[in-house]
Formats: C-alpha cells, sequence, structure tokens
C-alpha cells in the first residue's frame, strides 16, 4: 500500500501547476546557464556560427510562445467542457491528469520564460561574446524541443475531450484500480474477520470531517498497531462517504492488557485515513466502475440517445471484470502490516454499480438488453466461480425488467429465447 506522503507527492505531480512551474524553473536555468559556461567558449567561435542571431530568434520565441500558450489554455478549457457535457463530469478530473497536454503547456510556458530571461540578460550584456555563443546552442536545442511538442500536441488536439478518448481514460483508471486491489485485497493489511461484533471495550476514532474516504495509509496504521501493540480495524474503504463523528476505525489490545484507552491518541489514526470532497480513482475501483455505467446512462437518455456508447461501455466493462478474475501477483511491504484488518470488496457491489443503472435506463432498448445479457454470460464462462451465481440473478433482473419496459412481444421473445440459450450451455 502507497503511503500517505508518496500518494500526495502523486496528487501534486498530477496537477497542470505542477509541471508548469517545474519547466518555467528549468527554462529560467537554462537561459542562465550560459553565464556560468561562457568562459569555456573560445574567443574567435562567436565570429564563425553567427551567434549575433540569437537577439532574434529569442524574440520570435517570446512574442509566438505567448500566443501558442494562451490558444492551447482556450483548448484545453473547451475540452474540459467538452469531456464534462458529452461524457460526465466525474471524468473530467483524467482529462485534466493527461500528460501529454501538462507537458505541452510547461514546455510553451518554460520557452517563453526562457526566452524573456535571454532577452533581458542580453540587454545587460551578462553573456558576453562567448556566452552567447552557448545561448544560440542552447536556443537551436529550444527550437527543436517547441516543434517536435507542436506536433505532438496538434496530433492530440483532435481527440482531447472526444467520447471515445474520454472512456479510454476512464476505463484505463478503473483496470489500474481494480489490479492494484487484486494484487492488494486488503490493502496490504489483514482480511477483517467475518462475524466479529465488538463490546464497549477499545479505542473508537471517530471521523472529524464529512467527505469521502480517498486513502488509507495502512504503512502508517500498522506502526501505531506496534508502537501501542493493538489492533487496528478499520470500518471505511477508499470510496466511503464518512460524516463527522462516524465510526471509522476502532483500535483494541493484541496481547498488552496495560494498554489502556487512555494511551492512544486517536489524531495519529485519523491522519492516515485521507478524506476528500469527492472519490478518486486510485483507490478505488468501484468509483470507475459507476463513472463508466454513469457514461452508458447518459448515452442512453433521451437527449443523447446513443444506444452505440451504451454498447461500447457495456464490453469495456467487460474487460475491467475479467481483471478481477485475474491471479493476484502479491505486493510486499517493509513494514508488517497484518495488525491492520480492512474488509474486501463486494463482488455483488462492484456488478450493481456497474449492470444495475445501465439495466435500468436500457430496459426499454432490446440491443442493450441483448449485449447485456451476452455480456453476463461471457463473464459466467471466464469464471464460473465467481461470475456465474451473480451473472445468472441480474440476467433474471434484465429479462423482468425488459418485461415492462420493452413494448413488443416479439422482442420480449427473441430476449427470453437468447437468454434461455446462453443459461442452458
Amino acid at each position: 500500500m502507497i503511503a500517505r506522503w508518496q500518494w500526495l507527492l502523486t496528487q501534486m505531480t498530477k496537477r497542470l501547476w505542477f509541471r508548469a512551474s517545474l519547466f518555467s524553473v528549468l527554462g529560467v536555468m537554462t537561459a542562465l546557464i550560459a553565464i556560468v559556461l561562457k568562459d569555456y567558449i573560445p574567443i574567435s567561435l562567436p565570429g564563425r556560427i553567427g551567434a549575433d542571431a540569437v537577439d532574434k530568434i529569442l524574440s520570435i520565441i517570446a512574442s509566438s510562445m505567448l500566443a501558442v500558450t494562451t490558444f492551447s489554455l482556450s483548448t484545453m478549457v473547451a475540452a474540459y467542457g467538452a469531456a464534462s457535457s458529452g461524457v460526465t463530469p466525474r471524468a473530467t478530473t483524467l482529462v485534466m491528469e493527461d500528460t501529454t497536454t501538462q507537458n505541452a503547456l510547461a514546455t510553451f510556458i518554460g520557452s517563453f520564460l526562457f526566452s524573456l530571461v535571454g532577452i533581458i540578460a542580453l540587454s545587460t550584456g551578462a553573456y558576453g561574446t562567448q556566452g552567447r555563443v552557448v545561448l544560440f546552442a542552447v536556443t537551436i536545442a529550444v527550437v527543436i524541443l517547441i516543434v517536435y511538442t507542436l506536433l505532438r500536441w496538434i496530433d492530440h488536439l483532435s481527440k482531447l475531450g472526444r467520447v471515445g478518448e474520454t472512456i479510454d481514460r476512464v476505463e484505463s483508471a478503473a483496470l489500474q484500480a481494480i489490479r492494484h486491489r487484486v494484487n492488494l485485497p486488503y490493502l496490504g493489511g489483514s482480511a477483517y474477520p467475518s462475524g466479529l461484533k465488538f463490546d464497549s471495550e477499545g479505542v473508537a476514532v471517530l471521523s472529524r470531517d464529512v467527505g469521502y474516504v480517498q486513502h488509507i495509509d495502512v504503512q502508517a496504521l500498522a506502526l501505531i498497531a506496534k508502537k501501542h501493540r493493538q489492533h487496528v480495524y478499520v470500518e471505511v474503504l477508499p470510496g466511503s462517504f464518512v460524516h463527522e463523528g462516524e465510526l471509522i476505525a476502532r483500535l483494541l489490545p493484541a496481547d498488552a492488557p496495560q494498554a489502556t484507552d487512555q494511551d492512544i491518541d486517536p489524531a495519529p489514526v485519523l491522519s492516515a485515513i485521507t478524506i476528500g470532497t469527492r472519490r478518486t480513482f486510485e483507490h478505488d475501483p468501484r468509483f470507475g466502475l459507476s463513472v463508466l455505467s454513469e457514461i452508458a446512462s447518459r448515452a442512453l437518455s433521451p437527449a443523447v440517445n446513443d444506444p452505440g456508447t451504451a454498447i461500447d461501455v457495456i464490453g469495456r466493462g467487460i474487460r475491467t471484470f475479467n481483471a478481477w478474475a485475474k491471479p493476484a501477483h502479491s505486493e510486499r511491504s517493509d513494514i508488517d502490516c497484518s495488525s491492520v484488518y480492512i474488509r474486501g470488496l463486494s463482488l455483488n457491489d462492484m456488478f450493481d454499480d456497474f449492470f444495475s443503472p445501465i439495466a435500468r435506463d436500457g430496459a426499454s432498448l432490446l440491443e442493450v438488453n441483448l449485449r447485456l445479457v451476452k455480456a453476463l454470460a461471457s463473464l459466467a464462462q471466464t469464471n464460473s466461480r465467481l461470475f456465474a451465481d451473480l451473472s445468472t440473478h441480474y440476467i433474471g433482473v434484465i429479462l423482468q425488467r425488459a418485461e415492462t419496459s420493452l413494448t413488443l412481444e416479439e422482442d420480449k421473445l427473441r430476449l427470453k429465447v437468447c437468454a434461455a440459450q446462453i443459461t442452458d450451455t
């Protein structure tokens, strides 16, 4: 399980300002490095390569990069709006974290600052004759970088914010979260004992915030448990909505009766469980499935009327559930987290997150019902132990919804025949 500081650092690096700031600092340092290296350039070299042309090149870069950055920002905002209105607002976060977009904007801003600092330093005479050679060489490299970034950016603009591209991002995020959970079914801790009941003993850790659980630092909880010789029973999962005063964890003595309730401060436990205003994709597989289902539901609305997108999403959902059935690759931690007990995900809840909204909103469309039935049947064939019972149950639910929503008896009969052929095999 990722420690909280690593998770926070990852979240920070996904922000647009981070790369822009990094490239800006790099651009300023690159422009000033010629002052340091100028003493290593032979005096006769500037006249041979025509380093005096660097003034004009920097002026062109400064004026053009400011315009390109402004255009790119407006295009990016329009793409965010298209993703929000055409797909779902929950997917906008993934579009905003697009590395190609962030690298392009950061390159343009960094190039602008590089040229601006270079022009200022040239006007003060800080470079000298030899320094112009270094600046000229660096400027040529910057021009090559700008051309490469522009070509890549132009190609990327054709896909940014489009429905298919955004669905690809949501599917990728859901797959990544599910694979992570398959490898760490209890986030690196131990399985929460089934049927466990608590009495009044132990330390109850209550939430002080209202929002969604975004991250649980199991390693930090394990260190707390080791320090106080306790067992930590976590009552929430990433994606759980908690309110102020809700029980989110409980600490019980392991083998140290001398550790009383007064010995333990709940504040470190609260710090290990991050609560935010919205759900995130990284450690919440159910959120990825819910967003995929939401995209299909929006496509099935009368205003959009796009069953093809819903059928496409169903196929992506099947690929996501197939990842749940893949063998796990155990991930080891340097810290023993066996004293932290966390509940696993319920496959029934995951099925409900994905299939129920699509079955409800597509109940009146035969093609959607057929695709749902075939999709559930394919899951049952992929792994009958995991999916057979649930698939049979949800096929029955789909048939019940279709019975009340489909108007043509021939369509009802065709769906029943399809379901019967699948369930009999």
